[in-house]
């Protein structure tokens, strides 16, 4: 390869590694931290789905989860639908 060549392909190759530390890095980490916390849920941990639904996780199970949405209604949720834990003070 000639300089002149090398050349060409710097300015592609600086874009690359750009979009590498601005765009996918931090999605990686975000998926990784989100992995940990659907992980680490456990009886009593209060969540929010995707449809935006509050409740109290009853039961951990390896692919769903027992949710309580209020006092009488128990059902199972996909750990996919997961959105975030809720940190209460």
């Amino acid at each position: 390869m000639s300089q002149g060549a090398l050349a060409q392909f710097l300015p592609l190759i600086l874009l690359f590694v750009i979009f590498w530390f601005l765009i996918i890095r931090p999605q990686q980490k975000q998926q990784k931290a989100h992995k940990e916390m659907l992980a680490s849920l456990k009886k009593g941990d209060r969540i929010v789905t995707n449809g935006g639904l509050i409740a109290e996780v009853v039961k951990p199970e390896e692919d769903y989860l027992k949710i309580k949405l209020n006092d009488d209604t128990i059902v199972r949720l996909d750990r996919n639908y997961v959105a975030r834990k809720l940190n209460e003070a």
